[in-house]
């Protein structure tokens, strides 16, 4: 321990869950986040240069040894999640580098708290296609990271957040996610159709709902279990995050008609076919990221949650996901731009009753 905190291994700290884990654990815990490029720019915690694609961590004996002794619990957020990325670079840092992290905290002899993702729950379905290639490969890697971890008979707690959105209260976030494409497209208009069902269930949760979550576990040293961070039964429906998007598009200064929401089924049989034929490649490439995002995002059913369990009931109600995904929204906007170009031209914030709902295709 240093000046009479436990010290807490991070791995992921420069990732989208790091700065809220860091803003979480600070007060109580020593933070060394364990990096190999990338860098925390933060007076807080303590880097530690290393690779966990390597034995050892990429770390020399004598560093090994010090870190060794020196940590008390390792929370391991570290994660290969680009879909473009190949298939053994995946494996390898989402397998090979939990392997590694278990056999350091077996010789640390300490807890491992592992961020895993709610959608090993929903494995990716196989096409002729390849659309879901990428995804697939990465919630594979996290299913074969958790059995590791299960069968590794170490003290350690799995959590499985959904789609991680910016911090409930000001929707800051160190960088956007793949749900942001389809915002992107929505709030600018350039997706005139969208793949869905207005009442399919889009599961996201802010970044600190998550942290606090976790850093509950931590503090109670409350190990074993998988533990689902998600919205669950009050996620936001397509319906509700196309409608937010359009007040966002509307306090940016861009006016356009709601994107049409037609059934899955129909964009692959009639769709696509049809675009072959009449836009231009890199649109229809576009489109079809926009198709792929959204076809693995929704889903009908809700996903289950521990949250209340875990002392988040009030994050979990409808109004606190609506506010935060309005925040998230925001915050993506003024980052783009968007937003303070349109302050003084927009003489006001439209509600959402003003806004034209979704049209489900017959």
């Amino acid at each position: 321990m240093a000046d009479g905190r436990p010290t807490l291994l991070l791995t992921g700290g420069a990732g989208v869950l790091g700065s809220a884990f860091i803003d979480e654990l600070a007060d109580d815990f020593e933070i060394v986040c364990l990096l190999r490029r990338a860098s925390v720019d933060d007076p807080r915690v303590r880097a530690e240069r290393g690779d966990l694609g390597a034995d050892g961590l990429g770390l020399s004996a004598r560093r090994l040894g010090a870190l060794t002794d020196r940590v008390d619990v390792i929370l391991h957020a570290a994660a290969a999640t680009s879909w473009t990325m190949p298939a053994p670079e995946v494996r390898d840092t989402n397998v090979g580098g939990t392997a590694r992290m278990l056999e350091f905290a077996r010789r640390a002899d300490a807890p491992l708290y592992y961020v895993s993702t709610a959608f090993v729950q929903r494995p990716m379905p196989a096409d002729d296609t390849g659309r879901f290639a990428g995804p697939r490969v990465y919630v594979e890697s996290k299913i074969a990271a958790e059995r590791l971890i299960r069968e590794s008979g170490h003290p350690a707690a799995i959590v499985r957040p959904s789609i991680v959105i910016g911090d409930s209260r000001d929707g800051r976030m160190s960088a956007f996610q793949g749900i942001h494409k389809a915002i992107r497209a929505v709030v600018r208009g350039t997706a005139p159709m969208i793949p869905a069902d207005p009442s399919s269930l889009i599961d996201a949760i802010p970044q600190d709902v998550v942290a606090r979550a976790v850093g509950g576990l931590i503090r109670r040293g409350q190990t074993g279990g998988e533990h689902m961070l998600t919205a669950g039964a009050q996620a936001l429906t397509v319906a509700e995050m196309v409608r937010l998007c359009l007040d966002l598009a509307r306090r940016c200064g861009l006016r356009h008609a709601a994107p049409r929401l037609i059934p899955s089924e129909a964009v692959d049989r009639l769709l696509l076919p049809l675009l072959s034929d009449v836009v231009p490649p890199a649109m229809r490439r576009r489109f079809e990221d926009l198709i792929t995002l959204m076809l693995l995002f929704q889903a009908p059913d809700a996903l289950p949650t521990d949250l209340p369990a875990l002392g988040e009931a009030g994050s979990v109600e409808k109004q606190a996901l609506l506010d935060s995904f309005e925040a998230s929204i925001t915050y993506w906007a003024r980052q783009s731009g968007l937003l303070e170009r349109a302050v003084a031209t927009v003489p006001a914030p439209a509600v959402h009753g003003d806004l034209p709902a979704p049209v489900a295709a017959r």
